[in-house]
């Protein structure tokens, strides 16, 4: 059983704040033209536009990050229910952190899931950002390497969808990032599907491993 936590996105709060005193200083400078002050018009407008383009820059990353879960240690990403569908098939239930349920049908004889998992460098962790990831695929794994090679493949997205990805925002603006993402890789683990099975598929800061379900076991 999955317990919902809700907390606002703490990148969104430093854009909401970095967008307000933007607009404070656009109403300086604003004022300072009016009063024909060429200089306090020009460091206004200017500090004005500095702080939106932070503003804009922080609520993307905040778009992006949609879908990353916080992880401070050990945990479940989560539950999946296996049972044996066939001659190397099998479907695969899984149940989500906030509810979600899907249902796949895999061919092969193991059950492969990965992940993209985020470090952040020091200035963010100060904004409560460390370590994020999120589940990226599923698919049907077989164990004999030619078999692997010549049997149908069966593959799908475990992401949730959203306007942004920010991997593919750190390859595109690898600058614009290099000062916030300390580290960015993938994480895989794979386990044998020959009965029914309650797992856990767990992440911690050293990646993903599948463990059964405690009350299962036995």
């Amino acid at each position: 059983m999955f317990v919902s936590m809700f907390a606002i996105d703490p990148l969104a709060i430093v854009a909401i704040i970095a967008g307000l005193l933007s607009f404070a200083f656009l109403l300086v400078g604003l004022a300072f033209v009016r009063k024909r002050r060429a200089l306090g018009a020009t460091v206004g407008l200017l500090v004005a536009t500095l702080l939106l383009s932070l503003a804009a820059l922080f609520a993307t990353f905040a778009v992006a990050t949609q879908g990353y879960r916080a992880l401070t240690r050990e945990e479940i990403a989560v539950l999946v229910a296996t049972e044996p569908a066939g001659e190397q098939q099998f479907n695969a239930r899984f149940v989500f952190p906030d509810g979600r349920e899907e249902t796949f049908t895999l061919a092969g004889d193991e059950l492969y899931v990965d992940a993209y998992i985020l470090k952040w460098k020091p200035l963010l962790n100060l904004l409560g950002l460390h370590t994020t990831y999120e589940l990226d695929r599923v698919a049907g794994r077989y164990s004999d390497l030619d078999e692997e090679r010549a049997e149908p493949r069966t593959i799908f997205t475990l992401a949730a969808p959203k306007p942004f990805n920010l991997f593919d925002l750190r390859r595109r603006y690898p600058l614009l990032f290099a000062p916030f993402v300390d580290a960015e890789y993938g994480s895989a683990t794979f386990v044998e599907v020959d009965e029914a099975a309650e797992l856990e598929v767990r992440v911690s800061t050293s990646g993903l491993l599948i463990r059964e379900r405690p009350e299962s076991s036995g």
